[in-house]
């Protein structure tokens, strides 16, 4: 029986939904939600919108937006939780609480590597205040935090909004919405160095508006595919491709959105399938009347 863990709305809830044990024989079959924990106060966090990832022992691990014990004009910079299995139940705890100049606004959740580790982003906080990468390691009975990247906005971006892909080597790569030297945003690359990490820029896109919002997505052969929500011919926003080639990438425009019947704005990543089609969604226009008579966005697919 699948499982699958999602976050939701109010100050915040995390739930499982579960297929019925016999074959489906319909269009539509109910699935099962359960609710295995509720945010309840500001010091708790709230507004878990990113993505969850699950350890070996089938521990769960996310982030909240805003909340916890931190500054953040009172309202709490954000914080790390784990839940974990007790009895027939699960027990919340947090392991990152951020106060200024932490990690702040933790919109895209967390990935980990083999060893345990924990990566994330932020849209604020940091040295600059336009951003972080940051670490979560095991520290006895505890988490430790290491910021591995503070946004400046002089070449590197700012507001880092998606969350992170890591490859086999242990490279992580990221995007930022603002900045670089084509004012669309930014593509960076994270790679492991003697103990700490070699910060680049491997694409700067162009643009006025807003860049990549999304998570990247890589494929068997290391190439990496996004959004931009306001870049591309129409200022729409676009679909790109990032192909490696002798320690470069070449960027390749996949699709323009018109802000017409193919939608516009795609604040999400991409996912990719076997044969190598990219699936996405854009968060406005595409056909009908609702959403003030232009829509209310697509579910897009490109082929090879």
């Amino acid at each position: 029986m699948a499982t699958a863990i999602r976050v939701g709305c109010r100050r915040g809830l995390v739930y499982t939904l579960q297929p019925s044990a016999t074959a489906c024989t319909t269009a539509l079959c109910a699935w099962t939600e359960t609710l295995i924990y509720q945010f309840a106060t500001l010091e708790d966090g709230f507004y878990p919108a990113g993505n969850m990832v699950f350890d070996a022992a089938g521990n769960v691990y996310g982030t909240t937006e805003y909340g916890g014990e931190g500054g953040c004009f009172g309202d709490g910079c954000g914080t790390v939780f784990e839940l974990t299995r007790s009895g027939s139940g699960w027990v919340k705890t947090t392991i990152g609480d951020y106060n200024n100049g932490d990690p702040e606004g933790l919109f895209s959740g967390l990935i980990m590597d083999r060893a345990g580790n924990l990566y994330g982003t932020s849209d604020s906080g940091g040295d600059g205040n336009m951003g972080t990468v940051f670490e979560l390691t095991r520290s006895g009975s505890g988490w430790t935090t290491t910021i591995l990247h503070s946004f400046l906005n002089n070449g590197d971006g700012a507001r880092a909004d998606g969350g992170l892909v890591m490859d086999n080597a242990g490279n992580l790569y990221g995007t930022t919405a603002y900045g670089g030297s084509g004012s669309g945003g930014t593509v960076y690359k994270l790679s492991p160095s003697g103990g700490g990490w070699n910060f680049s820029v491997i694409a700067n896109l162009v643009g006025s508006n807003i860049g990549p919002q999304g998570s990247l997505a890589m494929d068997a052969a290391g190439n990496l595919y996004g959004t931009a929500y306001q870049n591309g011919a129409f200022q729409c926003g676009n679909v790109f491709k990032l192909t490696p080639s002798g320690g470069q990438w070449t960027y390749t425009d996949l699709h323009d959105f018109t802000c017409g019947n193919d939608g516009g704005n795609p604040a999400a990543g991409v996912t990719l399938d076997g044969d190598g089609n990219i699936f996405g969604t854009a968060s406005n226009f595409g056909q009908g009347e609702a959403c003030d008579g232009h829509g209310c966005g697509v579910v897009w697919e490109i082929t090879p």
